[in-house]
C-alpha cells in the first residue's frame, strides 16, 4: 500500500515519514549531515573487503535461489575468514572495542 502511494503521488517524502515507514534507517539535522556522511563512510572504509563481500551478497540474492544463495553465503564467510578485515575484527572484538 505505501509502495502504491509513493508511486501514485510522486514528489517528497517527509523524513520522518520515511523513517516512521524504514525507507531510511536515521535523520540526521542538516548542519550534522556532513559530519555524519564522513563519519559513516570512515567507518565503511574500516572493511573494504567485508563491505564488497555483503554488497555482492546482498545483489546476488535478489536472483538466487536458496540453496544457491546458501553456497554463495559459505564461500563469502570463507573468503572473509581469510581477510585482514577479519583478523582485526576479532582482535577489536576481543579488545572490547
Amino acid at each position: 500500500a505505501r509502495a502504491r502511494e509513493l508511486a501514485i503521488r510522486g514528489g517528497p517524502l517527509p523524513s520522518k515519514t520515511a523513517l516512521e515507514w524504514g525507507l531510511i534507517n536515521r535523520v540526521v539535522a542538516d548542519h550534522k549531515l556532513l559530519d555524519e556522511a564522513g563519519a559513516l563512510a570512515a567507518e565503511l572504509a574500516q572493511g573494504p573487503h567485508s563491505l564488497k563481500l555483503i554488497r555482492n551478497l546482498l545483489w546476488e540474492s535478489v536472483d538466487a535461489k536458496y540453496e544457491e544463495q546458501l553456497n554463495n553465503e559459505r564461500q563469502a564467510q570463507r573468503t572473509a575468514g581469510r581477510t585482514e578485515d577479519f583478523k582485526e575484527g576479532v582482535t577489536a572484538f576481543n579488545d572490547k572495542r
